[in-house]
């Protein structure tokens, strides 16, 4: 996957209004950590997550997206009829039916020619969406085009502590799997990327590398139990386990197609996850940590989003210059994993 005529354009992204940390969630589940003599800390201790956000109640991932939507509208300087193509890539979504992108279309007044559909590919979505639009453009086919994300985690949330706190069978080891539940967070973000022979604004997409690795597709799993509550399971030592050994193989896919050497690379941008994960990735790639940009410790893992905003905040706080290249490298449930070379 290589790109000569894609330029990304700008980001938008929204922060919900509320803060809740890691503390927070600890006093709603003080009956549980009570019971099994957990130590107060543990979750921030264990993720390294020391908030998250969430938005206002009754807040749909449309509405989330929407705001982000019009931010990088606003930010590219184009109008909503320049946009020929829209894609909704968040693991939360308003409804079955119709796709959620079709109320960010209305929302944002992009016009009837503009072709939309949600794309879900777990925390992958986003950079999913950069690929498919990227291919578009490189064909000739789209001018312009928006990618947008809203991840709303209030309901995981809310299932997964009532969860606990009402499972009396829970031991200190069978509790496990419900931990990287809570370090889910809420937030919004796109992107508009184009035409170079439109305008060629400088920042272009170079290449991209993906590999799949679904005989690990259970070890993170989530959706409706039969009480319609949202709930996820995760094997998360495993998962970093074998998330990693995906990630190392296509890194290796990301510099062949690339042509980069790692050192050429100034910044990174990953999906978020936890601490430990950040430091055994960086670790088996042989990447300097200093030269990865996070947000880990006040959003959280937000899905789809967490790897674009953290791209959009550290643009925004100069961690980035133009000329400089980066690197969007992503892993998800699958397990999957998409990296993407930016110059800038």
């Amino acid at each position: 996957m290589k790109y000569a005529r894609v330029c990304l354009h700008s980001f938008g992204y929204e922060l919900p209004p509320n803060v809740v940390t890691s503390a927070d969630l600890e006093q709603q589940l003080a009956p549980v950590y009570e019971r099994l003599k957990l130590p107060e800390g543990r979750l921030e201790l264990m993720s390294g997550i020391r908030s998250r956000r969430f938005w206002d109640p009754g807040t749909k991932p449309s509405e989330a997206a929407a705001l982000a939507g019009r931010k990088a509208l606003t930010a590219s300087g184009l109008t909503p009829a320049d946009i020929d193509f829209l894609v909704f890539t968040s693991v939360s979504r308003d409804m079955m039916e119709p796709a959620t992108a079709s109320f960010v279309h209305r929302s944002l007044g992009l016009p009837e020619h503009c072709q939309i559909f949600d794309l879900s590919n777990a925390c992958l979505g986003f950079l999913n969406g950069m690929l498919v639009l990227a291919n578009m453009i490189e064909l000739g086919q789209v001018r312009y085009g928006l990618i947008v994300a809203g991840e709303t985690a209030e309901e995981l949330i809310r299932s997964t502590v009532q969860q606990l706190l009402t499972d009396e069978t829970l031991t200190r080891k069978t509790i496990k799997p419900a931990f990287a539940s809570l370090t889910i967070g809420s937030g919004a973000v796109a992107l508009v990327m184009g035409s170079k022979k439109l305008h060629d604004t400088g920042h272009h997409l170079v290449a991209g590398a993906c590999r799949s690795h679904t005989r690990h597709n259970d070890l993170c799993q989530g959706g409706q139990n039969s009480e319609q509550e949202t709930l996820m399971s995760t094997d998360a030592e495993l998962l970093l386990e074998k998330g990693i050994e995906t990630a190392a193989m296509c890194w290796q896919a990301f510099l062949q197609e690339s042509g980069w050497d790692k050192e050429s690379i100034r910044r990174f941008f990953c999906h978020q996850v936890g601490q430990a994960h950040a430091r055994q990735l960086f670790s088996t790639l042989e990447l300097d940590p200093l030269r990865n940009f996070e947000t880990l410790s006040v959003l959280g893992n937000i899905g789809s989003v967490s790897a674009p905003i953290t791209m959009a905040m550290g643009i925004e706080k100069g961690k980035l210059k133009p000329g400089q290249r980066a690197a969007l490298l992503g892993i998800g449930s699958g397990i999957n994993s998409v990296m993407l070379g930016i110059e800038w």
